[in-house]
């Protein structure tokens, strides 16, 4: 019984707004964010069931999209958080070549895959991409089990939308808040579906983060 899951970056959140690398530090939505959310929800159409990451940021994403719909309660899972970026949480880019000259690399040569983060430097605390992708599969796996041959919104992070990417061969490529990446898990198997803007049909501004 495949299932058709819409993996969904939350809105804009405070750090988001400043440009601060989150991870799993938990700032909440601006207030953009909150439009972006509704915007979204306009957008997504039909689904069964709306999970979340824990973090509050995707939690009242998913909440206000859960409300918007009808659909809920919105199930949270800690294991749809975002990447723990160590000693960079709450750094902005500009701080981060200060502190760490050379470690990030050109968006032109960033890759999410097994074993990709490993031609980089990364900061003490960094989860890697084998441990990421690790425990969002099992989540994964957790939202198939519940929703069956049904479609769910995952409301979750741009890291965590990357790996997934990656894992299936896509090219890395920014991701809007609001923006998102159909697939289907058919038992262990996962196809790629199309990616999707939820917020760019009534006017709502657009937002792409450049952290993670």
């Amino acid at each position: 019984m495949p299932s058709r899951l819409l993996l969904v970056r939350h809105g804009q959140s405070e750090w988001n707004e400043v440009g601060r690398w989150q991870g799993q530090a938990d700032p909440p939505l601006t207030e953009l964010g909150r439009a972006q959310a509704r915007a979204a929800a306009r957008a997504v159409g039909g689904v069964d069931a709306v999970f979340s990451s824990d973090l509050q940021r995707a939690k009242q994403t998913a909440d206000v999209i859960a409300d918007c719909l009808g659909v809920g309660p919105v199930i949270a899972d800690t294991g749809l958080r975002e990447r723990d970026a160590g000693e960079w949480s709450g750094l902005t880019r500009d701080e981060i070549h200060e502190r760490y000259p050379g470690y990030l690399p050109d968006d032109r040569h960033r890759t999410f895959a097994p074993g990709a983060d490993h031609t980089h430097r990364r900061p003490p605390g960094w989860e890697s991409d084998d441990e990421l992708l690790g425990r969002v599969l099992e989540a994964i796996q957790r939202v198939h089990h519940v929703v069956g041959d049904g479609d769910a919104l995952v409301v979750t992070h741009g890291g965590v939308i990357y790996v997934i990417e990656g894992k299936l061969g896509e090219p890395f490529a920014r991701l809007a808040n609001g923006g998102g990446r159909w697939i289907e898990v058919d038992g262990d198997d996962l196809g790629l579906g199309e990616r999707v803007l939820l917020v760019n049909d009534d006017g709502t501004p657009v937002t792409v983060p450049t952290e993670i």
